[in-house]
């Protein structure tokens, strides 16, 4: 059975990260976009928690980092679902490309 390192993670997060930006290139609705978002910022909590197991001083840096990330991702997740919805009661669509109506 082969031992998993730091370079496994590491690819995981980068094929997430890449999953994320594919998705966030080419979904036109904002719930699509916000699952985009989210895919990066699982990528880069991913990397905290990699590179905090495979240092040699053991602490909880990379724990508390992607503490951090997770906070702000349930922030970023009730700011957009608030957007999408102005914007549905707006427009009675979540298509981002029809959202520059909205400022005049």
């Amino acid at each position: 059975m082969a031992d998993i390192g730091l370079m496994h993670y590491l690819m995981l997060a980068a094929a997430l990260f890449c999953c994320g930006i594919f998705v966030m290139m080419t979904k036109r609705n904002a719930i699509g976009i916000l699952i985009g978002v989210e895919l990066v910022l699982n990528s880069v909590n991913i990397n905290f928690i990699a590179f905090d197991r495979y240092r040699l001083i053991h602490g909880l840096d990379g724990q508390i980092a992607a503490l951090f990330v997770i906070l702000l991702a349930a922030a970023e997740a009730a700011v957009a679902v608030a957007i999408c919805m102005n914007l549905y009661k707006n427009l009675n669509t979540i298509d981002v490309d029809r959202g520059d109506a909205l400022h005049g």
